[in-house]
């Protein structure tokens, strides 16, 4: 992910050197919140970060702020059928399962398998399957489900090339209801950069018209923009 002009492949580089690997951990230390103390899933969150920053994509991990503030405009209560892109180390998870119903169906999908197992150890009983969120389709239709209502994404969209942005962004399309609402987020630099202007400015939008986003949030490390996209 490049902006202002940052790299992550730079970040990788520059945390591995003595001074990026303090400034890292106090970025763990940021996002641990109160007491500053850094969970397991935070640490495991910095080793993804330096061993595949192609997928992980991010800087820290997400903060609780954020994930109140991305399910809260993704309004879970009351939804059925939910999907959940790139959980990480299932900070989003956590609080998506304290405010879907009890009922509701829920699965999430991530690539990484270290992170599938930090966020089945953090929300046990999660359905969580170790894939491309390109497929969700094949496993709503295993449990039923011809649709979902929600998607609440945590997937690093600068980081993907043209052909997945493509190819998740019409699954996207194409799994959820009509009025089903689509959840991501960006670094707040992210959408002034190639990459990410290409995206958040143009593919997003273009393939879901009623696209709004939000303000920063700026108590997340680092901050970020909440985007809603309605399907038609």
């Amino acid at each position: 992910m490049s902006g202002i002009v940052l790299d992550l492949a730079g970040v990788a580089q520059w945390v591995r050197s003595w001074g990026g690997m303090e400034n890292a951990f106090r970025a763990a230390h940021a996002a641990a919140g109160e007491g500053g103390k850094v969970s397991v899933f935070t640490l495991t969150f910095m080793k993804e970060v330096l061993r595949a920053n192609r997928t992980t994509g991010a800087i820290a991990p997400s903060g609780r702020r954020l994930a109140e503030c991305v399910t809260e405009m993704a309004q879970i209560a009351g939804e059925k059928v939910i999907v959940e892109y790139g959980p990480g180390t299932g900070v989003f998870t956590e609080v998506i399962l304290q405010k879907k119903d009890p009922d509701a169906f829920f699965i999430a999908l991530e690539v990484n398998p270290e992170f599938v197992r930090a966020t089945r150890a953090r929300c046990p009983g999660v359905t969580v399957y170790e894939d491309s969120a390109e497929n969700t389709i094949k496993y709503l239709r295993e449990a039923g489900h011809d649709h979902c209502d929600v998607i609440v994404s945590g997937l690093p969209w600068t980081r993907f090339d043209d052909s997945l942005q493509d190819s998740i962004l019409n699954a996207t399309h194409e799994v959820l209801r009509p009025g089903g609402r689509f959840v991501t987020f960006s670094y707040a630099f992210s959408p002034w950069v190639p990459s990410g202007r290409k995206f958040f400015k143009g593919k997003l939008p273009a393939k879901f018209p009623k696209t709004t986003v939000s303000r920063p949030i700026w108590k997340n490390f680092p901050p970020c923009l909440v985007f809603t996209a309605e399907k038609e």
